[in-house]
């Protein structure tokens, strides 16, 4: 049993999640892997857990917030 690197939980289904960079982590839940490993909205803070939008290097988790930031023309639907 892997004892969770967010919550220190202990858990028999527990999953590790390894990034692009070659880190790992073990999680006993989806909300633990996502606290720890998705990254953070440059304008409201939220966790992006989409596909997000990227500006000129720097993520947002939707056009709204990444218009509210730069001069970028986006919509989220097509």
């Amino acid at each position: 049993m892997a004892i969770c690197s967010m919550c220190g939980n202990s858990y028999d289904k527990s999953f590790r999640i390894t990034t692009h960079d070659g880190r790992s982590a073990d999680f006993d839940s989806f909300e633990c892997a996502i606290h720890a490993v998705a990254p953070t909205c440059a304008h409201c803070g939220c966790r992006i857990i989409g596909h997000g939008v990227d500006v000129d290097g720097t993520s947002y988790c939707c056009s709204h917030c990444a218009r509210q930031v730069t001069a970028a023309d986006l919509t989220d639907s097509a």
